[in-house]
C-alpha cells in the first residue's frame, strides 16, 4: 500500500472493518492464537488501546500436545518456571556439602523427596496458569479455550475439547503458538522423552543420559546430578555451550565433570536400544527437545 506524508494535525484515514465505507462487521479486531508469553502481551496491549480482543488457548496441562497447552505457554507451564525451581531444588546438595566447611555440623542423613519437589512445582505452575487467565480478563480479552485454525485471513476456527467447532471473525490475526519439543530422528527414539516429561517424572532417575550440550541439557544434566542420578552427557563439539565464550565453556566443562557429570565430547546418539530416563535436548527448554 503506498505511503504518503501527514500534514500537521491531519488524522490517518483507516478503512472500516468490512473493507469498504460501511459499518464493520468482524467479530473481534484481533484475534490471537496461543496465550504464551507474546500472545498474552500482544492481546493485552492491544485491548488497552481500546481493540476488542478475543484469544485462544489449549486446556492446561504440563505437558504440550497438539490438544494441551494452557496459559502462560511454554516458559511459565513447561520451561524456565519449572526449570529453575529443580535448580533451586538441586543446587542444595552442594550447599549442605559446603556448609561442613563452615562449621556446621550436619548429623544423620538428608533425605530427599522428588514427590514433593513435583508437587510444589505443579502447584505454582497450575498458580501462574490462572495468574494469566485473571490477567487477560482484567484486560477485557475474551478467552476461548480450544486449538485455533486460520480458515482465511479474516476467520478463525476453533476447536473446543469437546470437538465442537466455532469460527470467528476478525478484522486481524496474530499467531503466537511457539513450538514444541521434538525427538532426534533415530531408531528407538519413541523410547525417549522430551524437555516436557522430564519436568514431570513421576520418579527421579537413577541415571539419565542426555543428547545435547546447549545451556537446556547443561542444566538439565546439573539438575539431575544435584539430586543424586549418574548423568552422561553427549554432544556433537569439543565443548558444551556453542555460541558462548569459549573460555566459559571450558569452565563449565571442567565444573560439570567436578561435579561427576560424565561428559562425551565429539559424539552423537545413533540409536535407543533401551531407555528409561534418555533425554534429548538439542533445543531451548521454551521450544527445547529432549530425550530421556
Amino acid at each position: 500500500m503506498a505511503r504518503k506524508m501527514l500534514k500537521d494535525g491531519e488524522a490517518p484515514a483507516v478503512a472500516d472493518a468490512d473493507g469498504g465505507g460501511g459499518e464493520g462487521s468482524y467479530d473481534y479486531d484481533l484475534f490471537v492464537i496461543g496465550a504464551g508469553s507474546g500472545g498474552v502481551r500482544g492481546s493485552r496491549t492491544a485491548a488497552g488501546f481500546g481493540a476488542k480482543v478475543a484469544i485462544c488457548e489449549l486446556p492446561f496441562h504440563p505437558i504440550s500436545s497438539e490438544w494441551l497447552g494452557g496459559h502462560g505457554g511454554t516458559c511459565v507451564i513447561r520451561g524456565c518456571v519449572p526449570k529453575k525451581i529443580l535448580v533451586y531444588g538441586a543446587s542444595f546438595r552442594g550447599e549442605f556439602d559446603d556448609a561442613k566447611q563452615f562449621g556446621w555440623e550436619i548429623n544423620g542423613d538428608i533425605n530427599y523427596n522428588w514427590k514433593k519437589l513435583l508437587e510444589n512445582k505443579t502447584q505454582e505452575i497450575v498458580r501462574l496458569n490462572g495468574v494469566y487467565k485473571r490477567i487477560l480478563g482484567g484486560s477485557g480479552v475474551t478467552m476461548i479455550e480450544g486449538a485455533g485454525s486460520i480458515v482465511d485471513a479474516h476467520t478463525v476456527e476453533v476447536t473446543q475439547p469437546d470437538g465442537s467447532k466455532q469460527r470467528h471473525t476478525t478484522k486481524h490475526i496474530l499467531i503466537a503458538t511457539g513450538s514444541r519439543a521434538t525427538l532426534v530422528d533415530i531408531p528407538g527414539k519413541e523410547l525417549a522423552i522430551t524437555s516436557d516429561e522430564a519436568l514431570s517424572l513421576e520418579e527421579l532417575p537413577k541415571r539419565a543420559v542426555i543428547l545435547g550440550g546447549g545451556y537446556i541439557a547443561v542444566e538439565f544434566a546439573s539438575i539431575w546430578k544435584g539430586l543424586g542420578a549418574e548423568v552422561d552427557l553427549f554432544y556433537r563439539k569439543e565443548l558444551p555451550l556453542r555460541g558462548f565464550d569459549d573460555e566459559m565453556r571450558t569452565v563449565v566443562a571442567s565444573n560439570l565433570e567436578g561435579r561427576g557429570i560424565r561428559l562425551h565430547p565429539g559424539t552423537n546418539l545413533t540409536e535407543v536400544i533401551y531407555a528409561k530416563f534418555i533425554k534429548f535436548s538439542s533445543l531451548s527448554l521454551c521450544s527445547g527437545c529432549s530425550l530421556s
